[in-house]
């Protein structure tokens, strides 16, 4: 194994991945995320990932964010559906003074009300940078869309209404509700000696009390087919077409990845990419996308155009979708499918924080962590009937929405 788990005393478990490098990495997760929130109260998982940096116990504002920026290191954090995650990068010999910040501003933040309130206009600005960014806002219309009624559906960033009602209970409890410590990992690579990783750990987060409150997520349940066209002040037509998809808990999840990355995935040799940009030249971004949720997933098809090229671009989509439903991909197609997947993934353990990441996901969603060698026998295990099957079952033509985003008539 690559990589050794400790639990401690509290259920928070340590994963630590020896490398040789002058560079060390640490990142804390925690299983809870926008899809937690109580009714009414979207983006208060992204607000309070916010706040985590506006002040604890001990270090207001300034000593947060210039305590890993005056030595070169890195800090930061995003919010997802289900997970926080704070994270840094930072030459090797300052791992103590990475690990001691992670754990006072998770832990430890005051959330202080003055700084509540300008965090809110931050928020909203942020809402409307979106807004103005078509191509960013339908990806979240198209989520409100495919899970409507579900927490699953809200936006992360949350509404200005909503976050504008923020309280300082509200924070509070959602941390109570959500912070379950036997859901929680911090994570360390770099040229360390076991030894001392576990005992830095344990002197930071051994003290941590010990919280066993567990979730109740709400599985969210298909709904009928829908097709929306909404007019805006934009100068293209932006499109979304997809559906529900399988669960990271499903075995053909595997067999969506390996066909996502055919038809849509990273590169420009993909199917989409060589038939809609390159034989026909209508369209500079059209890309597919795979999200695997704990109990659900989003499979979906983006493209922007030219408002009179758009229903042509849709066409062509859909006939490719059709091939892959109709067709069983060759012996020689396959081979050269998962060749090209296998190639992306092991050039993506060059990056060795979104590695770490992703061992630390792994170990919340599965108790353990796939080594490559295994995540490659799973691809190459995927048989060209299985990827007929799953083109099936996610392409068929009545379970696709649409969302589309068109320019405003003028007047």
């Amino acid at each position: 194994m690559d990589h050794e788990v400790y639990r401690l005393r509290n259920g928070i478990r340590i994963l630590f991945k020896p490398t040789v490098s002058p560079i060390g990495h640490c990142c804390l997760i925690i299983n809870a995320g926008a899809r937690d929130e109580e009714e009414g109260k979207p983006g208060l998982a992204h607000f309070i990932e916010h706040l985590l940096f506006k002040g604890t116990k001990k270090r207001n504002t300034n000593q947060i964010l210039n305590r890993l920026e005056v030595v070169g290191a890195d800090l930061n954090a995003y919010t997802t559906k289900e997970y926080t995650c704070l994270h840094a990068s930072f030459l090797k010999e300052h791992l103590e003074r990475s690990i001691d910040l992670l754990q006072d501003i998770a832990f430890f933040s005051t959330f202080p009300e003055k700084e509540m309130e300008k965090e809110k206009g931050v928020i909203i600005d942020e809402i409307l940078s979106y807004e103005d960014q078509p191509e960013e806002a339908i990806n979240d219309d198209f989520e409100s869309l495919l899970f409507k009624g579900n927490t699953l559906g809200e936006n992360i960033l949350g509404t200005k209404d909503s976050v504008c009602a923020f309280k300082k209970t509200d924070i509070l409890n959602f941390i109570a509700r959500t912070y379950n410590t036997h859901e929680i990992v911090f994570a360390v690579s770099g040229n360390y000696k076991t030894s001392k990783v576990w005992a830095l750990c344990d002197k930071y987060f051994g003290i941590i009390q010990e919280n066993t409150k567990e979730k109740q997520r709400l599985k969210p349940i298909p709904n009928s087919k829908q097709e929306l066209i909404i007019a805006k002040p934009i100068n293209q037509t932006h499109c979304i077409l997809g559906s529900h998809a399988y669960s990271f808990h499903d075995d053909k999840k595997h067999g969506l990845l390996l066909l996502n990355n055919l038809i849509g995935g990273n590169g420009m040799s993909s199917r989409l990419n060589l038939e809609i940009r390159e034989k026909y030249g209508i369209a500079y971004t059209i890309e597919s996308n795979y999200t695997a949720f704990s109990d659900s997933g989003i499979f979906s098809i983006y493209f922007g155009t030219d408002e009179e090229k758009a229903n042509k671009a849709l066409k062509l989509v859909h006939k490719e979708l059709k091939k892959l439903r109709e067709q069983k991909l060759g012996t020689l197609q396959l081979q050269q499918a998962k060749q090209k997947f296998i190639g992306q993934i092991a050039l993506g353990e060059e990056n060795r924080m979104g590695v770490l990441i992703s061992m630390a996901k792994s170990l919340i969603d599965f108790n353990r962590v796939d080594s490559l060698e295994e995540v490659f026998d799973k691809l190459n295990a995927v048989s060209a009937s299985e990827i007929l099957e799953i083109a099936n079952e996610v392409f068929k033509p009545d379970l696709l929405n649409l969302l589309m985003f068109k320019p405003e008539e003028e007047n």
